[in-house]
Order: structure tokens, then C-alpha cells, then sequence
């Protein structure tokens, strides 16, 4: 099982640099960051751009890989976009993960004076926004029509480092977004409840994402695809209850992830108080002590397979 963390962008660089550093030297596999224009409850405070932070990080650096949790429709392009992933990708020498999500609601759907957009809406966008993307990034020349979205000869060369394209983690849970990363993902994320976010128990919320990766498997087949052969990732700090109290919580935690076939696991970097508030020098301990037991960690073949179904029904023959 391999782990990340979410570093928020909200310190200024002098500070972030010694953060992102230090998540490298930890022995984290790989780190994210958020793509908003400010978040919830953290909104009235600092908060900085999502590709300024990466291109930095990137630059201090060598070995981690880097993400966006997760890129949003709601104020981006695919044709511009394409171009900062692509660059990103090339400053880091091929270490970014393009992670792309539906785009919530709230401030970031209203700042630019855009129409609301109804569920039906919001999942043509996202389904236009990464196909679109994922067409730039395999040409160096590309043409999409669609109701969102529009490129007309945009250019893309000299293309990602990493071929075809940068990985896309795609983010979903219901079942045209699972479709959508069964399709196009080379790793799908979950935060489980999207409706009640970090507010469910863990055990509920456990047994939410081991139900959601079975729905992912069935998506897999159906797009003709090993579910095996896509990453899996679940966001700890808002599934987990506490996931970084101590050693111990975490490596059960962990475990428990892997339990349900869970590739990937991620969590937030210690924030002093408010959200995703824990201690720093635990956090330390976890990484030196809990990371190499939890990359031990097997887990549990994918399940989802109409088989599987059959199984589970008591209707296999």
C-alpha cells in the first residue's frame, strides 16, 4: 500500500518549502494539494494557486510524486489546464498525477458569476472536461465540439514526459463518474460520503467505500478494463476518524483501507487547529514507524466483477 499526504496551499512559500520537503524526506510516496479559490471554513484566510504551488514544489523535490486533489471544472479549462499539467509534468521530470473531480458546489461555482448547474449538467461537464483532456494530452494538436467545452486546433507540443499522458486520479462516486474513471483513470479516488463530508462514522464509511469499489469494479468491466490495473485511493483524513492520533490508529486504519482493496491511501498534513487539526510530532512517528509496516501491506484482490455479483447474490451456477 503506498501513502500520500494533502498539503494545503495556505502558507506562504518561505514556509511551504520546508513542508513539502520534508514530506519527500518522510518517505511519503506521494503528495497533493487542493485545487480551489478557497475552501469552506478556511475561506476569510490565506490561500494560494493551485499550479504555482505544485511548479514549486516540484522544483524542491526529486523523488515524490505530485497531484492535484482535485483539479475543478468550475474555473478551468481543459485546453488551459492541459498546457500547466503538461509543463508541471515536464519542470517535475514526470512525477505528476493530474487528479480531476466534478467541481463542488459553493464559493468556487458562484465566484464567477456562472449559472448554477443541475447534477444532469454537472456530470456532462465533467465527462466533456476529461475527455477533452485526455485528448490534449495524447496530441500535439487536438479539435473538440461540445456543449461546455471547445478546442480548435489547440496545441500541446512537445507533449507530457510521461507517455501517452500524465496519470489522471479521478474522483467519484456515483455511477456516471465511476464510468467516467473506469474509462480514462489510471487511479480513482474516493472521500466517501460526497454529501456528508468527513460527518459519517468510520464504520459506515468503511463499508461506503468497500461498496463503492465493488461499483467501480463492475464500471471496470464494463469499459473493458482489470480493475486491478487502476490504483485505488481513499482520502483518510475525511474517511478515517482520527486516522493520525497515534502509530497504532493509523497502521489500523491503513489497514483496514487495505482490507477493503484499497491501492492508495492519503492524508493531511498536520494543521495546528480547525480542519484536519493534529499533532505534528505524531505525524513524524507515523512516518518513521508506521510507513514501512504499512507498505506491507497487501491488498485485498479487487472485487466488482459480475462474478463476484453472482456470488454474492447466491446466483452463481
Amino acid at each position: 500500500m503506498r501513502v500520500g499526504v494533502v498539503v494545503l496551499p495556505e502558507h506562504r512559500w518561505e514556509q511551504a518549502r520546508a513542508v513539502w520537503r520534508g514530506v519527500e524526506d518522510m518517505g511519503f510516496d506521494h503528495a497533493w494539494t487542493y485545487d480551489h479559490l478557497s475552501w469552506r471554513s478556511l475561506r476569510e484566510g490565506p490561500w494560494f494557486g493551485t499550479y504555482a504551488t505544485l511548479t514549486a514544489a516540484a522544483t524542491v523535490t526529486e523523488r515524490i510524486r505530485l497531484g492535484t486533489l482535485v483539479t475543478s471544472p468550475n474555473f478551468r479549462h481543459p485546453v488551459t489546464w492541459a498546457k500547466e499539467i503538461m509543463s508541471i509534468d515536464d519542470i517535475s521530470g514526470g512525477r505528476v498525477i493530474a487528479g480531476i473531480g466534478a467541481g463542488g458546489g459553493g464559493y468556487d461555482a458562484e465566484v464567477l458569476g456562472q449559472a448554477q448547474l443541475s447534477a444532469r449538467e454537472k456530470a456532462l461537464r465533467f465527462h466533456e472536461f476529461v475527455e477533452l483532456a485526455d485528448g490534449l494530452l495524447r496530441r500535439e494538436t487536438h479539435d473538440y465540439e461540445g456543449r461546455f467545452y471547445t478546442a480548435r486546433g489547440a496545441r500541446m507540443a512537445p507533449g507530457c514526459v510521461q507517455r501517452p499522458r500524465v496519470p489522471f486520479a479521478i474522483a467519484a462516486t456515483g455511477p456516471r463518474g465511476l464510468r467516467l474513471a473506469a474509462r480514462f483513470g489510471q487511479m480513482w479516488v474516493t472521500n466517501g460520503d460526497p454529501k456528508r463530508f468527513a460527518a459519517v462514522p468510520e464504520a459506515e464509511s468503511l463499508r461506503l467505500i468497500r461498496d463503492q469499489l465493488r461499483q467501480f469494479g463492475l464500471a471496470c468491466e464494463e469499459a473493458g478494463r482489470d480493475v486491478a490495473e487502476v490504483a485505488t485511493m481513499v482520502n483518510g483524513s475525511v474517511v478515517g476518524e482520527e486516522p493520525l492520533a497515534s502509530v497504532e490508529r493509523f497502521v489500523d486504519f491503513a489497514g483496514s483501507c487495505a482490507q477493503a482493496g484499497f491501492t492508495d491511501l492519503t492524508v493531511h498534513y498536520p494543521r495546528p487547529e480547525g480542519p484536519f487539526a493534529s499533532d505534528l510530532r505524531v505525524f513524524e512517528r507515523i512516518a518513521r514507524d508506521a510507513l514501512p509496516v504499512v507498505r506491507r501491506m497487501q491488498p485485498a484482490p479487487p472485487r466488482g466483477t459480475a462474478a463476484d455479483t453472482e456470488k454474492c447474490s447466491g446466483r452463481e451456477n
